[in-house]
């Protein structure tokens, strides 16, 4: 069965598929403290305080890449 790129982009992920689709991200207590330090990608919260559950949109995942890739291995002046 194909799938549609651009439903793909916005497939929604839980932390656990984060971490095993994008092995930067190390584990997902890294991924948590990221999100304490508001430091990693935008996520998405079912509900406030430690009950809601935490998705992470695939484009915003790839956006968050993309702005940390360097090119031509140069830093950014």
């Amino acid at each position: 069965m194909k799938t549609d790129n651009a439903s793909q982009r916005d497939e929604l992920l839980t932390p656990k598929q984060v971490c095993e689709q994008y092995p930067i991200f190390g584990s997902t207590q890294s991924l948590a403290e990221r999100r304490w330090r508001q430091a990693g990608p935008a996520y998405l919260k079912t509900s406030e305080g430690r009950a809601g559950r935490v998705f992470y949109r695939r484009s915003a995942i790839e956006k968050w890449l993309d702005e940390r890739t360097v090119q031509n291995g140069g830093a950014a002046a």
